[in-house]
């Protein structure tokens, strides 16, 4: 990378131009502005009521049928985790669901997409699933109410016969854009409205299960249909981030391309296989970005991003994540717990997964950044595609390595992690590339 491309130059001024080497995005940060706060808290919260805990949104514990019929939930039993599926509205009462799997309401590519443009139908289990489900009485009902709360929110007349309303069921039961759902919407022991459960008011093993619940569901989409290359996984936390509601979700979506950004990073690792250890993990070890690290990841300060960003990056041999064990997979999963911890509930952000295209011919290794939405877009982004970022990498570093000690010595976060200095940010750490 020529010397004037470099992904950060501190100018003389102490401004920091920063190139993502994996995009290209430019980003700027202007010095004096990274103090400032990340959040503003609100103000005046509202005290709760019991109602509150269960009931607050169409998430809640207490309004399953709130959502298009469940492909899943996981439940605690016996001290462990187990996955139920395709449980009808009856025998919902009892088992307690920590997380729930349901197809998302509002379609990204719907189940007619794939349909019409690929011949998909679904398969002989999810087509059974579904017969049982509209067999059931409850179930039924269920299934039209809604597919009439769909039609109203789209402007149309809701007013069908059962018939043409059981017409648009399937993609409550085939479809590729599902929401993981957590069972919380405030934490145990609240009093306030402000006090939101979030990924990072999760225990550590909360948190792993979580985790692992998103991973087998990705893996179910693209054994669903075979026509998916790629599924986005992604989680919206707060308004400012693009959530709908203020509780706990992550997204899936099946798409037929891998994305741009993916192309791009793709073409440069054809001309470089080892692009994300010397341009991403090595490169932020030698600019002493390491945050934090474990056994089987490492997060550090991102640059090139146009929010502040937190990078966390799996350091198995196996690209795909439903295929890695579940110690890989936790260790994954602790490092993202604990940047959620450090941040803070009331940091919006966004959590996006990147992993290996299903037809992909290069090895790449599964990846997360969360995102701090602190800041607005504007002109001056808009017309020179220099973005100017609130916060550098060296003051994201400052801020999550400080907290991060603190919420280790208090047992909030797993004790296995090991934090700035302690990491001994080895070279060629991950080992999705054979060659190292």
């Amino acid at each position: 990378m020529p010397a004037h491309r470099q992904p950060l130059t501190t100018m003389a001024d102490g401004t920091i131009k920063q190139v993502n080497p994996l995009t290209g995005t430019e980003v700027w940060t202007v010095p004096g502005r990274g103090n400032r706060p990340l959040s503003r808290p609100a103000t005046d919260p509202t005290p709760l009521g019991k109602h509150d805990f269960t009931h607050r949104c169409a998430f809640c514990e207490a309004t399953p049928l709130a959502t298009p019929p469940e492909k899943s939930r996981m439940v605690r039993e016996d001290g462990g985790w187990r996955t139920l599926s395709g449980l009808l509205p009856g025998e919902l009462a009892g088992h307690r669901a920590e997380f729930r799997r349901v197809p998302n309401l509002f379609e990204i590519v719907s189940y007619d997409y794939w349909a019409k443009n690929y011949g998909f139908r679904m398969d002989p289990e999810t087509a059974a699933r579904k017969a049982a489900y509209l067999a059931d009485e409850t179930g039924r009902a269920h299934v039209l109410d809604i597919a009439r709360t769909r039609l109203r929110a789209a402007g149309q007349d809701p007013d069908v016969s059962g018939d043409e309303l059981i017409d648009l069921a399937d993609a409550y039961f085939g479809g590729g854009h599902d929401v993981i759902i957590a069972r919380r919407h405030f934490v145990d022991g609240a009093t306030h409205d402000n006090q939101l459960a979030s990924s990072g008011t999760l225990t550590p093993e909360e948190h792993h299960a979580f985790i692992s619940f998103t991973v087998d569901a990705i893996a179910d989409l693209y054994h669903r249909n075979r026509y998916v290359p790629y599924v986005a996984a992604f989680q919206n936390w707060l308004a400012p981030a693009g959530a709908s509601f203020d509780h706990l979700h992550k997204q899936l979506v099946a798409i037929d391309e891998r994305g741009v950004q993916a192309e791009t990073e793709i073409e440069r690792l054809r001309r470089n296989p080892n692009l994300y250890n010397e341009w991403a993990v090595d490169y932020a070890g030698y600019r002493n970005l390491i945050i934090a690290e474990n056994d089987h990841a490492i997060c550090f300060a991102g640059f090139g991003h146009r929010f502040p960003t937190l990078e966390v990056y799996s350091k198995s041999r196996q690209p795909h994540p439903w295929l890695q064990s579940e110690e890989e997979v936790r260790g994954m999963s602790d490092l993202l717990h604990a940047c959620h911890a450090a941040a803070g509930a009331d940091v919006p952000c966004n959590e996006e997964w990147l992993h290996k295209p299903i037809d992909l011919d290069l090895p790449m290794p599964w990846r997360v950044r969360i995102k701090w939405r602190v800041s607005t877009l504007a002109g001056f982004e808009g017309g020179t595609k220099i973005y100017v970022n609130t916060l550098s990498p060296y003051n994201i570093r400052d801020r999550v390595v400080s907290a991060m000690y603190g919420l280790r010595d208090g047992g909030r976060i797993a004790r296995g992690i090991r934090i700035s200095t302690e990491c001994p940010a080895e070279r060629n750490c991950l080992k999705y590339n054979p060659l190292v």
